[in-house]
């Protein structure tokens, strides 16, 4: 099985691209593949509730949210104010994805 990490960087409000960017990871997840979609920098406006309404879709095929607590952090949210099925993490964790070769990396 294929390992998936796409990372989002502009969010919802900067034009089709994001929701274009969720759908691709959406299918990725849905035929099987082990996905992680970070949400980072402004993409992580995406995670709150009803923003990214693809989001949804991601999730129901069973991928991973992941969102930079930096970015979160930066942006004055809480963890309480995304998605349940966020999962903040730190850029440590998201290196070693990065490095990894069996994870295919895409950066949006």
């Amino acid at each position: 099985m294929n390992q998936h990490l796409l990372i989002e960087t502009q969010g919802p409000w900067a034009g089709r691209e994001c929701a274009s960017f969720v759908r691709d990871a959406t299918t990725l997840a849905g035929g099987g593949h082990r996905t992680r979609l970070l949400l980072l920098q402004e993409g992580v406006l995406g995670a709150v509730p009803g923003e990214l309404p693809e989001l949804e879709g991601y999730l129901a095929a069973d991928g991973e949210l992941l969102v930079d607590r930096y970015s979160v952090a930066q942006r004055g949210l809480k963890k309480e104010q995304l998605v349940p099925e966020a999962r903040l993490v730190d850029m440590d964790e998201i290196a070693g994805s990065v490095l990894d070769p069996v994870v295919k990396v895409v950066w949006h």
